[in-house]
């Protein structure tokens, strides 16, 4: 267990700070920018990496909501209550979650509208034969064919999206004192695992950016996930209707939850 604490609290001086919260859009932007470059000026050639069938596209990127949101549930919950005292304002922090939720649906499905109204479905990548009876990229793609449509990268909007959101979530950790032993042992678990998706979730949006989609639909589903993050944490959670930011003072019936 004092390994387990060490790791967190590694984690949480060199991670979760405020420099990192504060500067990650920008890095997470540059990232796009310049593996986008690279794609379009020095093409890199096959590997397993750009394999869309590798373990981390398919157990992790391509469930990355759900991830997060699985480990930021608990994460949110404990400290909320720690820091608070209070279930009511429990509930509300976990309100950033369905928030999220809503982003992450609304956002998808712009995109899928997108994709459909500006493709068109063909025989294939390399015989462009128009399919004009298939109107959808589902359809075409059930009926074998090849949908060429404007395709906004979902993993360049949704990991830099997640990433940003677990960031500000887990700063809350330098205020918090766990004095249950369950409580800080929870916490460092959650703690490691939510460092393991920012990295996961970081690494994989450099893939995307060097190996897939084309500069604009790059850039463009990254504005999208720094946008949501933007509206959401730098704007909308500072208002009293909303679910606020995660705690940075103590109340009296938290009091004993916070270190000086």
């Amino acid at each position: 267990m004092e390994l387990l604490e060490a790791y967190a609290s590694w984690i949480r001086r060199s991670c979760f700070n405020e420099t990192s919260r504060r500067h990650a859009a920008w890095g997470l932007a540059t990232i796009s920018l310049l593996g986008s470059l690279l794609k379009e000026q020095w093409p890199l050639p096959d590997s397993y990496l750009n394999n869309k069938k590798n373990v981390l596209n398919v157990y992790f990127v391509k469930v990355s909501w759900g991830w997060t949101f699985l480990c930021l549930l608990p994460f949110i919950a404990l400290t909320s209550y720690v820091a608070t005292r209070n279930l009511s304002a429990v509930f509300r922090r976990l309100g950033a979650l369905l928030v999220g939720t809503m982003i992450w649906f609304t956002c998808t499905k712009i995109f899928i509208v997108i994709e459909n109204a500006t493709g068109a479905c063909y025989n294939s990548s390399a015989a462009l034969e128009v399919r004009p009876e298939h109107a959808d990229k589902r359809s075409c793609i059930i009926s074998g064919g090849f949908w060429d449509g404007f395709d906004i990268s979902g993993h360049s909007f949704l990991l830099p999206y997640c990433t940003l959101m677990i960031l500000e979530e887990a700063v809350v950790t330098h205020f918090v004192r766990f004095e249950k032993s369950w409580q800080k042992h929870l916490i460092n678990v959650l703690t490691l695992a939510l460092a393991f998706l920012v990295f996961v979730w970081i690494f994989m949006f450099f893939c995307t950016a060097i190996y897939f989609h084309n500069f604009s639909q790059k850039l463009l589903g990254t504005s999208f996930g720094i946008a949501g993050w933007y509206v959401t944490y730098r704007r909308w959670y500072l208002t009293p209707y909303s679910p606020g930011l995660p705690p940075r003072s103590t109340t009296k019936e938290g009091k004993r939850g916070y270190s000086k």
